[in-house]
């Protein structure tokens, strides 16, 4: 076994528009070369289920090697990756410019998109993957009453998991009527001081979740930037980022979504705005995925360049002596758990620096992945890999019995406290923000 690489990890571009990435046989070829090299190693297996399922069909094979495993066994391991990168980020000694070149979460990517390509996918998964589609439907007046009284259904929910395979006892997102772009108004006449590298000139990309399903979370942003001085209002219009349809391998599904999204947001950065969303996997997208797929579309770097995580923006704004700290309640004991795809940014532990400026305040960080995914934690098939990936959070977080728990995914911080003993909801560190400064809270 080669000795890994000290040097810092680099990323390929996703190779999607050419003839090899589409082979089946060349994909084989190379699931093979690196699952041998996962196999000799094995760091990973603590991560998530992808790398289990490997071993075990190496450890079951007549060989007991990569060579062994049948090959039309290889979709099992793509099947329980969700492309938190943190294999890549974290653990594997093989990424670029080691000579091995391993991608783990890319090459899974391509896995999953030969496969859609070939296949198809389910119904229920085409459906939790079309964000704009399904939450607009679900939050119309009259509906939304209608779908959240059946999500807290029992006997629906069973007739949901029998009909869909969605699990009977994983929490399901309420849907407002009054939706984030109903509720933020005119933006407030703030002008923009720069500081560093920020314009001080800020347009929220509210994402499909902070639209629909926590509007409250973006009225916070608003609330705490603002308090800050920044010149903070929603983006014009959006679609969804396309990080489910991408987990989903639909490639030609984020690239509509790409074209409707990029142009309007290059018009903001010509327009002096920085960028930034509530959802770490939106952040992402524009960060990482959508550059490394279009690496010379012009308007895709310039959107990559002004797109930030919002505790990063923060804490530059900080650093450049332009952050309000002048706080009047004191958070207790927080429990942070960092989202994966926040953690993946490389940008430090932005969240917990900019909570840890409240006084008597103590964060305590658990970078542990919450297992949810957006989708994974409520799949049947899945729900239960879920909760085994999320239990060395709750134990942590249980043990704490903080006054608070947060996380910067949403849908992470849901997925812990539903299944914690010691707290019985997951808050926003935004949230947290609005209430150190003794804000009102959203609605009022």
């Amino acid at each position: 076994m080669k000795e890994g690489s000290l040097e810092a990890p680099t990323r390929h571009p996703v190779a999607w528009r050419s003839e090899e990435f589409w082979d089946p046989q060349v994909l084989d070829t190379e699931l093979e070369r690196v699952f041998d090299i996962c196999h000799g190693c094995r760091r990973c297996v603590s991560l998530c289920d992808a790398f289990p399922t490997l071993f075990d069909l190496v450890d079951e094979s007549a060989t007991l090697e990569v060579d062994g495993v049948d090959r039309a066994d290889y979709p099992r391991v793509a099947e329980q990756c969700y492309l938190c990168d943190l294999c890549f980020m974290t653990k594997c000694p093989y990424v670029p410019p080691h000579e091995w070149a391993v991608d783990f979460p890319h090459l899974m990517l391509r896995a999953k998109a030969v496969r859609f390509r070939r296949e198809g996918a389910r119904a229920r998964d085409r459906l939790l993957t079309s964000t704009d589609r399904v939450f607009s439907l679900a939050s119309i007046p009259l509906v939304d009453i209608t779908v959240n009284a059946t999500n807290r259904n029992a006997t629906a929910r069973r007739g949901l998991e029998s009909a869909l395979g969605i699990h009977r006892e994983a929490p399901l997102p309420a849907f407002h009527r009054r939706t984030l772009r109903k509720r933020a108004g005119n933006a407030a006449d703030i002008a923009p001081h720069p500081v560093g590298e920020t314009t001080g000139k800020l347009a929220l990309y509210a994402t499909c979740y902070g639209n629909y399903n926590s509007p409250d979370i973006g009225e916070d942003f608003l609330a705490v930037f603002r308090h800050n001085g920044v010149a903070i209002e929603l983006v014009p219009r959006e679609r969804c980022c396309g990080m489910p349809k991408l987990e989903l391998g639909d490639l030609d599904s984020v690239d509509r979504l790409k074209r409707a999204n990029i142009p309007v947001l290059a018009e903001l950065v010509d327009r002096g705005y920085d960028l930034t969303a509530p959802i770490p996997s939106c952040v992402l997208m524009y960060k990482q995925e959508l550059p490394l797929m279009y690496p010379d579309d012009e308007a895709v770097r310039k959107v990559q360049a002004a797109f930030y995580d919002p505790f990063e923006y923060l804490w530059l704004r900080h650093k450049g002596g332009a952050m309000n700290t002048e706080f009047t309640t004191a958070l207790g004991s927080v429990a942070y758990q960092a989202a994966c795809h926040q953690r993946v940014q490389n940008i430090g532990p932005r969240t917990r620096d900019v909570l840890g400026l409240v006084p008597g305040t103590e964060v305590t960080v658990q970078e542990r992945c919450s297992g949810h995914d957006g989708t994974y934690a409520v799949k049947r098939e899945t729900r239960d890999k879920s909760v085994k990936i999320a239990r060395p959070v709750v134990r942590k977080v249980d043990q704490q019995a903080p006054d608070h728990f947060a996380s910067d995914c949403p849908m992470a911080a849901t997925h812990i406290a539903h299944l914690a003993q010691s707290v019985d909801r997951g808050e926003h560190p935004m949230t947290l923000l609005r209430m150190a400064y003794g804000l009102p809270p959203a609605g009022e």
